[in-house]
């Protein structure tokens, strides 16, 4: 099987260019398909080889609790060795033809603890111009689960202070009408009266929030604002913009929400989107169990 690995080696090298690393990935990966092989008696002619075999082999990475992501890179690197073997004419059967790679399992969301919102929330110096400004954004987000690229494109119109709603547009600018609570409200109601006139250079503009140069803010400069806020409330998780979202979804459903509100909110084409958050509750309640149970 690993007959024409040397040249192989070449070949991804010098033609395909892969990196070191990777090209050193892809070796790995077939010298443990020929393990496997050697394990299970099988032959090691690169053309006697099936599509049995290599499910077979993923089937048994699988089992040994090797990551997805792992082993569709394992199948990359035997897919990768037969078109090569093919092109080089060392070999006519190709059996990786029509072989899916195994879907990756999604990764679950970091999701921050209502008491760990509260916290970051409570980090901006809402005394200073650009922190009731930060207050203002991390309340929105928190407590309506938008996109930070929709929040950012709201303008001044689009919160109805008075019936406690907020209008963003969404993928595809799909308008979507969600509820706000009256924190956001408050928060927003006192950024615009105190910081955003000295934010503004341009009467005209229309965004609702802006940099310290009175331009709309980039994602770029919310990601590092966040991060700022993060590291001064000392939370140990990966947090992102998009944790704001996912915390938000996680804490409706665990308070008894159903799910297609909190798709609607969300603004997922798919109720299988929304999904996702489900897993987290119940991965959440097993752990409760676990901890708490007697005979657990």
């Amino acid at each position: 099987m690993l007959a024409y690995l040397d040249s192989f080696m070449d070949y991804i090298k010098y033609e395909k260019g892969l990196a070191a690393n990777t090209s050193a990935a892809y070796k790995r990966d077939l010298v443990k398909f020929n393990e496997f092989l050697i394990s299970q008696h099988r032959t090691k002619d690169p053309e006697d080889i099936t599509k049995q075999d290599i499910r077979r082999f993923l089937t048994h990475e699988l089992d040994e609790g090797i990551s997805y992501s792992t082993i569709a890179r394992r199948l990359s690197s035997i897919k990768t060795y037969y078109k090569f073997l093919v092109l080089e004419g060392y070999c006519h059967n190709n059996p990786t033809i029509d072989l899916e790679t195994p879907k990756t399992k999604r990764k679950l969301p970091d999701v921050l603890t209502i008491e760990e919102v509260d916290k970051l929330l409570n980090q901006p110096k809402v005394s200073s111009v650009l922190g009731l400004r930060d207050r203002a954004m991390l309340e929105i987000m928190y407590a309506t689960g938008v996109r930070v690229s929709e929040l950012l494109s709201l303008q001044m119109e689009d919160i109805n202070f008075l019936a406690g709603f907020l209008r963003c547009f969404g993928k595809g600018r799909k308008e979507r009408i969600i509820p706000i609570n009256q924190a956001s409200i408050d928060w927003t109601q006192r950024y615009i009266a105190r910081s955003r006139s000295h934010l503004v250079k341009n009467p005209g503009e229309r965004t609702l929030f802006l940099n310290a140069h009175g331009r709309p803010m980039t994602r770029q400069g919310f990601f590092k604002i966040l991060q700022a806020y993060v590291a001064e409330a000392e939370l140990k998780k990966d947090i992102t913009p998009h944790s704001l979202r996912h915390s938000f979804a996680t804490h409706l459903l665990d308070n008894g929400a159903d799910l297609r509100s909190v798709q609607e909110m969300l603004g997922h084409a798919d109720i299988s989107t929304t999904q996702i958050y489900t897993h987290l509750t119940r991965s959440r309640l097993r752990q409760v169990y676990k901890q708490y149970h007697p005979r657990a």
